[in-house]
Parts: structure tokens; C-alpha cells; sequence
């Protein structure tokens, strides 16, 4: 169970002075010690990078886990936790159970780092169905920031409640994306969410337009697969989603048995990655389809990528 860490991190957060600083101080009282805090200024304001690496035995594999969003609250248009913080408060709670867990003597086969910001004053965009969530600095830059060239494959955790595309209260995930193509759903990661949520696997249909880089000024169901972009590795994307659709800034829309599921699903990624028992996709297959069909790696390049920021679109 990750509830216990989940809502510490949900409480941390959920303040008008939340900071890095307060989870980086968090995490090490639990017992981590490579935690990296990083001042990001941007035009709209600013927001506290955090790098964090729960090391493992040394012989497994090194798996990334991003927490993605705009910012974890609106102030001050709005007071409170917005929906957009999921990202951040999954990421950060699994951070906080493996601490918990190494402390106990469950050390993982390799690393996990995992990556996310935190800025409780980030600003919103007009869009319909629902308002949205942006973030504070220029995205891109945080992007090159979240993804670590050490990771060998990761997961992307993000709000996808913000359309009504996706209509499921829970979780969801994607198919794998690696440097262009979109695979299919890898059957280990299938297996994993049938156990952990104790339901069939569900989904999210993202696009060849949701793995270009943002502010190309093509749709993007939301920002959950941009680390694709910067990266050889295989990405998969951890959606919290809804039934109806949600806006990134709502207040009060954090649910936190959905986010304790979602805690758990990386854990047991973590735990099947970094052990070697997990594949996020069939390299066999993939190196067909590139035998066949060549490179998409042109699809993960910025230079169209230049439009201004409301090109975060939800629908």
C-alpha cells in the first residue's frame, strides 16, 4: 500500500508556499540522499525542478519516471490543489515509498529516477471544453530537463481529465513510444494494470500528433508524451483520467485512490524493469519496422515547434 505516502505528499503540496526545498527536505529525513532541487525562472513566474535517484543494487536496469504537469496550483486566480498537480504528487509519492521501501531492506535490481517540478502559482489557459494549466516556464525546457539520457525507458505520469476523449474514472495507459513510432501496448505493462487496479487494461488512443513537440500548433490531447521527444528510450504514459471532463485548474478534483493506484503501478514497474522481467516494448519488432519503414525519429525534432503557448490543447 502507498496510501500513507501519497497523501504526505498530497498535504505537502496542497500550500500556498509549497517548494521543492519542502519535498527535496522530505525525502532525505526518509533516508534519500541523491536529491537535486534546480530554480527554473521563466516569463509567467518560476518553479522548482526536482531530479531524484533511489539507487538500486547496481545489477539491473535504470527506469524514469517523469511527473508531468503545468503546476501543482493556480494562485492566485485560484486557492488550493489543482487537478493538473496529479503528475507531480504520483511521481513524488512513488519517490517516497521506494525511500520507504529501501529503508526496510526492499532494495530494487537498478536505479529509478525519477523527475517532476513543482510551482503552486502557475498560470491557466482560456480553452474549451474546460480551462487548462500551463506551465510557468518555457516547456521545452523543462522537458530537456525531465529526461535523463540514463534513463532506459520511462513512464509519464499526467492529468488527463481535460477532454472528452478519455471518458473512465481511474487510470489509463498509453501504447509505448519509441523515437517516432507508436508500438503496441507492451503486454507486461497490460498485465501489471489488470493487477494492481483489479480491472482489464484501459487505454488512452493518443496520436502521431501527441508525440510531436509541443507548440507546433497541432492538436495534443495533453502534454503526457512529450518526454518521447527527447529521448531514444521507450515511453509510456500514466494517465489519471475521468468520466466527464475535468479542467486542470479545478480545485478539489485530486483523487487520491486514483493517485495510490497510480503509486503503485510505477512501483511495479520499478520493481519488473529494473529487475529485468519487464519489456516496454519487443525489439524484435521494432527493429522490423524500421527495417520496413526507416526512421520517425524527424517526428521527435522542435523545428516547427515554435508557436506560443496556448498550443497546450486538450480536448
Amino acid at each position: 500500500m502507498a496510501l500513507k505516502q501519497t497523501i504526505e505528499i498530497y498535504e505537502l503540496l496542497d500550500r500556498a508556499d509549497a517548494s521543492g526545498d519542502m519535498v527535496a527536505d522530505l525525502l532525505r529525513q526518509r533516508g534519500l540522499t541523491d536529491v537535486s532541487v534546480r530554480r527554473v525562472e521563466g516569463a509567467d513566474n518560476h518553479t522548482d525542478f526536482l531530479k531524484i535517484t533511489i539507487a538500486g543494487k547496481g545489477s539491473g536496469r535504470t527506469l524514469g519516471i517523469v511527473g508531468r504537469l503545468g503546476g501543482v496550483g493556480a494562485r492566485p486566480k485560484r486557492i488550493g490543489l489543482v487537478s493538473d498537480a496529479d503528475g507531480a504528487i504520483a511521481a513524488l509519492a512513488t519517490a517516497l515509498k521506494l525511500a520507504d521501501m529501501h529503508s526496510a531492506g526492499d532494495v530494487l535490481h537498478g536505479d529509478v529516477i525519477i523527475t517532476t517540478h513543482v510551482c503552486p502559482s502557475a498560470p491557466t489557459i482560456r480553452h474549451e471544453p474546460v480551462e487548462l494549466m500551463y506551465s510557468p516556464v518555457d516547456v521545452h525546457e523543462l522537458i530537456s530537463l525531465e529526461v535523463d539520457e540514463a534513463m532506459q525507458a520511462i513512464v509519464s505520469i499526467d492529468a488527463t481529465k481535460a477532454n472528452d476523449i478519455v471518458n473512465w474514472k481511474g487510470l489509463a495507459i498509453t501504447p509505448t513510444v519509441k523515437q517516432g513510432y507508436v508500438l503496441r501496448v507492451s503486454p507486461g505493462l497490460a498485465q501489471l494494470f489488470t493487477s494492481v487496479t483489479g480491472q482489464h487494461t484501459r487505454v488512452v488512443p493518443i496520436t502521431t500528433q501527441d508525440i510531436t513537440p509541443h507548440g507546433n500548433g497541432i492538436y495534443h490531447i495533453n502534454s503526457m508524451m512529450q518526454p518521447s521527444t527527447r529521448t531514444r528510450a521507450p515511453v509510456v504514459g500514466l494517465a489519471t483520467v475521468a468520466e466527464a471532463a475535468v479542467p486542470g485548474s479545478a480545485t478539489g478534483a485530486s483523487h487520491v485512490i486514483d493517485l495510490e493506484m497510480a503509486v503503485r503501478y510505477c512501483v511495479e514497474v520499478a520493481k519488473a524493469f529494473t529487475g529485468g522481467s519487464l519489456e516496454f516494448y519487443n525489439a524484435s519488432e521494432w527493429s522490423r519496422l524500421v527495417e520496413l519503414y526507416g526512421s520517425l525519429d524527424h517526428l521527435q525534432q522542435r523545428e516547427h515547434a515554435d508557436k506560443p503557448p496556448s498550443t497546450r490543447v486538450e480536448r
